[in-house]
């Protein structure tokens, strides 16, 4: 037997279609950036090289943009009465990242990782801003806020290694 509380505790105001739309556009969104921030962590706790202190403190701005953008996302999928799902499991299956390696990695290989990761989290982005303009122009503005934001930082990565 369902228990109603946690069914469908939280109701819309879009209608089921556009709830669906949405919800996978913020669904998909939540674990692209958990995997981001990880990946970026994992990263932080592993560079070596010349440029180590700058790289390492520029992954933790990284991470907390994630964080924090995770967080907006995910709340934003429940205000639409849409559960998040950021469980690792779901994560490591779903996530559209490129990944990151294990071990000590040299700064100018973290740089690139970073930068082919913030792309592939951008591009999903920008897919699921065109899917949101008709059923969610709400979670649309979100989505581009996020995309505007790690295009700066997709940016300023790409600038450690012109």
């Amino acid at each position: 037997m369902s228990n109603p509380i946690t069914s469908t505790p939280i109701t819309s105001t879009l209608n089921p279609e556009q709830q669906e739309v949405t919800g996978k556009a913020l669904q998909d969104t939540v674990v692209d950036l958990i995997d981001l921030s990880l990946i970026a962590k994992q990263a932080h706790w592993n560079v070596v090289g010349r440029q180590f202190r700058s790289v390492h403190l520029e992954l933790d701005e990284l991470v907390s943009a994630a964080r924090e953008f995770t967080d907006a996302a995910a709340e934003r999928a429940t205000a639409i009465g849409v559960s998040p799902d950021g469980r690792a499991e779901t994560v490591a299956k779903t996530a559209s990242t490129k990944g990151f390696g294990d071990g000590w990695t040299k700064d100018s290989d973290v740089v690139a990782a970073i930068v082919e990761n913030l792309r592939a989290v951008i591009d999903g982005l920008r897919e699921r801003i065109t899917v949101t303009e008709e059923s969610d122009p709400v979670t649309q503005d979100l989505l581009i806020e996020i995309a505007s934001k790690l295009e700066q930082l997709h940016w300023m990565w790409q600038a450690q290694s012109a």
